[in-house]
Parts: C-alpha cells; structure tokens; sequence
C-alpha cells in the first residue's frame, strides 16, 4: 500500500508577520527588564563599594585620631616660651586660636601633620611662627601666586624676611634664595615656592638637598593640600611631584593645610605623600556667622544688574565684599556693567599685572572699593576681616570651593552674608570646563544638588557633605531656608521624564542634537518646531519648575551630558542617562521635592 503523506501546514504572510513581530515584543520586553535589573545591581555595586573604601579609609583615620590623643595642647614644651613671645612680639597676637598650638608643637616636634581648618581659621600662623623661632629654612608649597604675595605683604609690614619663588621670579630674587639655602648665616627662614616650580627647577631641588645635608631645611609646609589627591576638587598634577619628598628628605617633617577635604581625600593625601597614619586635626566647618542664602538668578542680564545693585547699595550700603563670577572675561564685564551704576568695583584675577592687582587690593581694603569682582577659579588671598558680603554670580564648581570662598566673608565673627545666584545654564557652561578632571561633574553636580533643594537646611547639606553632623541649633535661622521654611511637596516626575526621551528621541532620528535650552523650549512648545513632539503635553508647571526637573534628573543619572569639540569651544548636549532603562518602566517612580 503506497504512504500516505500529511498535508503541510500553510501559514499566511500576515499571521507569520504577526508572530515575529509578537516574539521581537516578547524578547525586546525581557531585555528591557535584563536592563532594568542590571541597573539596579550597578547601583547596589556602588553603594557596596563605597562602603567596602569607607571602612578601609576609616581604620587609616582611626590609626590618625590615636596621635591626637597625645595632649598637644598645652604650653609645656620646650619651645612654648618662644612661642608665646614671637606670637605676641612679632604677630602682635595674645592668644591662639583653636588647634593652633596642637599644630604647632606636633610640627615643632617632628611630626607630620595634617590640619583642616575653615578659611580664616589662622592656618598659615602654624608654619610662619615655627618658622620664625627656628634656626632653619621652612618651605611653603601654595598653587597661588596671589596668596604667596598677599602672605609676603603680611610678613614684610611685620619685619619677617620671606621670599617667594614662581615662574616669573626675577634673577636676583632667585639668585638671592638659592644662596641663602645654603649659607648657614642668613636669615631667610621662610621660602614660598609654587608646585610647578619644584617640579621643574633641578637646582631648587639641588639646592635644597644641600640645605637638607647642612641641616638647614626645618619643615615643608604644604597649602591646599587636597591638590594632591585626584579625588579633590582642585587637583593639581604638579603636586604629584611632593611624593617624593618623604624619600629624599627623610626626618623633615611636613605639614599639610587645607580648608576643605573629606576623610576619603585625607587618605588619598597621606597616601601620596608617604605620610600614612600622621596626625590629623580636624575643626568644625561650622561658621555660624554666616547665612547662607539661594536666589533664583534672572536670565535677563539688565535684571540681574539690577538685583545686585539693589543689594549693593540698600542691604549692603557702606559695607565691604566680594563679587566671584565664572571667567577673567565675565569679571572684566560684570565690573563695567556695575560702575555704570554708579558702583565703586574692581576687579581682581590673575592676568592682571602684580601692580595694578596690588593698586585694587589697596583699595578695596581701604573701603575706596566697595566690592572687588574676582573669577571663582582665582583665589583673593586676603586678610580683610570685615567682609559683610559674598556674593556668587555663578555658582562654584564644587562644594568645596564654594565654602572656601564664601568663608571668606565674617573672618571678624560679626554677622556676613553669602549668596548664591543660580540658574541651570551656569551649570552647562561650568561642565564644560570641568568635565575632563576626574570627578568634575561629580563635584558640579553636588554644587547643583545644593541649589535645587527646596527646604533642607543649608547648614545640613554643608555639614553632611563635610562628613559632620550639625542640627537644626547649630544654624539659628542663619539661611534661607530655616529663615523662612518651606512646606516639602513631593513630585513623582517619572512620566516627565519619559516626554523628555520622546522629544529627544525624535532628535536622534533627525540626526538633531539638543541643548538643554533647545531640550527645555521644545518641552515647552518654544524654539524650533521641528524639534517638539505633538504628543507630548507642554507643562502646566512654570519653566523654572521644568529646568530644576532637568538639573534633577541629569544629577541623578537619567540625563547625562555629551561633549563635543568645536573648533572654538566645547559645547555640551543632552542624552539618555544610564538610569534611562528604570525610567522606561511605568511603575518606575523619580521622586522630586519642591514648595
């Protein structure tokens, strides 16, 4: 009997489309989860991470902490009566501030130290004292000229020889340092010196190896010394070259200084400069005569003129600050714009020549300067104690710089004023300057977190970004927000953020990038109309509202930012962040707080 064989199945074009197109869905939808699970993961692996360095960072700062036990404070020492006399006969003080004597009679002792004092805490008094009691030379590293110089100014109407050394040093000045280096008879004891000239002046180096053999070299003290770590704000390549210093002077101790540094830079530093389990004296961040205050910065230029004119000439009439804005250009402008109002500015960076900076700090401190205009990259050093005002035209690069040079208001203790004028577009124009240092934007953001909250004390976020715990008594009202407090709503913006993807989707497929102005006014149903999405609705939010929600989700990874070189500039645009996937699901919440 011959087989029989089975009719074969026929399927339609249509029905098999339909099955593919179901089983993409079906695996599409399990990769988006894989995605969604993956995310989380790396977030926990973070979080672990950094638990897994703090315990380890934090043993190193214990084996720190147990040389503190030892009572530096007390006057018993051989050394304390030269001390008291050279405090009170040549720096014209009768008593020392907190952590000054335990830093000087640990340095004094030999020992390497680290001191974390505010701005205005009297830092350099614990390496300019020693320096005038000892036989020796102290070597001051400082990244700033302009400090160097404003210190010098200071020794010099106190009769204390000093002398600096830097890139633009004249012949004699150095010919005069490298021959008092070794001539166990002159009376130089302090030397300043830039990092960048250690680091390349193989006869300062030869030089001071001498001096080490006459027994000459007493000390280096090293200023901001968070530079050294990468992980600081402010890190300096140049400073890589101290770790050598250990080494090759063996036995001379060293002093580290800074305003600003959390325990994990701390570590990093006594790392690199081969000082591990030195003693560390920490003071408290807290300045409680200051407040601390956030304004909403116009983008009108004209209004913006206005509202520091207004406060320049009303709340701040007859008394003395300072102006930080972003660039030597910016400040050059903002001091035109503010004279033409009738304001006694000037302006301080450092492309000025020594002269004509030396002519605006005279005057400033005089009170002929109301106010001086200075670039947030540029230090004023300054022993100006009576500043009532500082006031940021731009927000600071990170947290660390802006309490540095907010702390450079109220270093007399009477009340001063430190105000804030931020806008999301600052933040996009600092990023791009930032964005190539290891933890730039981290440190942006940070600086950006603090802006956009709507009720936390300012005092708080400072302190818990200084590893310290403050309460609510430590402020007394002293910033806006627990002057005027504000009931926290919160926002669950996850739907926002999804219109965001489909107007930036649309971008990619007509080959547009976005800025985060272009982003906001196709949100908003402004600008290009081929960049807006009909399907998604404007806000019924104010656009002040829609840029905190983008500087909200770029800080906390559903947005990132993509840098591209111009021929003239970097621009930055806007693009999906790595938390995209989470933001994706519809059950996927992104709280946001607001009044």
């Amino acid at each position: 009997m011959a087989g029989t064989s089975k009719n074969p199945v026929i399927i339609k074009d249509d029905e098999y489309h339909a099955t593919y197109e179901e089983e993409i869905a079906a695996i599409d939808y399990e990769l988006q989860q894989i995605e969604n699970d993956l995310q989380k993961l790396e977030d926990r692996k973070k979080i672990l991470t950094l638990r897994k360095e703090k315990i380890r960072d934090d043993a190193l700062i214990k084996k720190s902490l147990s040389l503190a036990k030892k009572n530096w404070d007390t006057e018993g020492f051989s050394w304390s009566k030269d001390i008291r006399k050279a405090a009170k006969d040549i720096f014209k003080i009768d008593k020392l501030r907190p952590l000054q004597l335990p830093t000087l009679n640990a340095i004094m002792s030999g020992e390497d130290v680290i001191l974390i004092m505010p701005t205005g805490g009297g830092k350099s008094l614990c390496y300019q004292l020693p320096a005038v009691i000892s036989k020796g030379i102290t070597i001051v590293v400082s990244p700033l000229v302009s400090l160097m110089e404003d210190q010098l100014h200071g020794l010099h109407r106190i009769n204390v020889r000093a002398m600096m050394l830097n890139a633009k040093a004249g012949k004699e000045n150095v010919k005069t340092i490298m021959t008092a280096l070794v001539d166990k008879k002159s009376d130089l004891h302090l030397i300043y010196v830039t990092p960048e000239y250690m680091a390349k002046s193989k006869r300062f180096m030869s030089k001071l190896q001498k001096a080490f053999e006459l027994d000459k070299l007493d000390r280096f003290a090293i200023d901001e010394v968070h530079c050294c770590s990468q992980w600081g704000h402010d890190f300096r390549p140049d400073y890589k070259f101290l770790g050598i210093l250990k080494s090759m002077f063996p036995g001379v101790p060293i002093l580290g200084l800074t305003a600003t540094a959390p325990s994990k830079i701390i570590v990093d530093v006594q790392k690199m400069l081969d000082i591990q389990g030195c003693l560390v004296l920490r003071a408290s961040f807290n300045r409680p005569n200051l407040f601390y205050e956030v304004r909403r910065k116009p983008n009108d230029k004209e209004l913006c003129l206005s509202m520091i004119e207004t406060l320049l000439k009303n709340k701040f009439h007859g008394k003395s600050g300072i102006i930080y804005t972003t660039t030597i250009k910016d400040a050059e402008q903002l001091m035109t714009d503010l004279r033409s109002r009738g304001l006694k500015i000037g302006c301080y960076h450092a492309m000025l020549e020594a002269e004509y900076r030396s002519k605006v700090h005279a005057k400033w401190l005089s009170g002929e300067y109301q106010a001086v205009v200075a670039t947030i990259a540029f230090g004023l050093g300054i022993d100006k104690p009576n500043v009532r005002f500082i006031i940021h035209h731009c927000m600071s690069k990170s947290m660390e710089n802006f309490y540095q040079e907010s702390g450079r208001a109220g270093r007399d203790g009477q009340k001063a004023w430190c105000i804030l004028l931020y806008r999301l577009a600052d933040v996009f124009k600092l990023s791009t300057m930032v964005f190539q240092d290891k933890v730039g934007l981290q440190n942006l953001y940070k600086m950006l977190d603090y802006c956009l909250d709507q009720s936390t004390c300012r005092r708080s976020l400072i302190a818990t970004h200084f590893e310290e715990t403050w309460t609510s008594s430590d402020c007394a009202q002293m910033c806006d927000h627990c002057r005027k407090p504000q009931v926290k709503k919160e926002m669950n913006i996850a739907l926002y953020c999804r219109h965001i993807y489909q107007i930036m989707t649309k971008a990619v497929q007509s080959d547009t990038r976005l800025t985060a102005l272009k982003l906001l006014d196709a949100w908003y149903g402004k600008g290009a109309v081929e960049s807006r999405v009909s399907s998604v609705p404007i806000p019924k939010f104010s656009r002040e509202t829609g840029e905190s929600i983008v500087g909200h989700l770029l800080t906390n990874g559903y947005l990132k930012e993509d840098f591209h070189f111009s021929a003239y500039s970097t621009i930055t645009y806007l693009k999906r962040g790595p938390k995209s996937g989470l933001a994706l699901d519809s059950d996927h919440k992104i709280p946001f707080y607001y009044e």
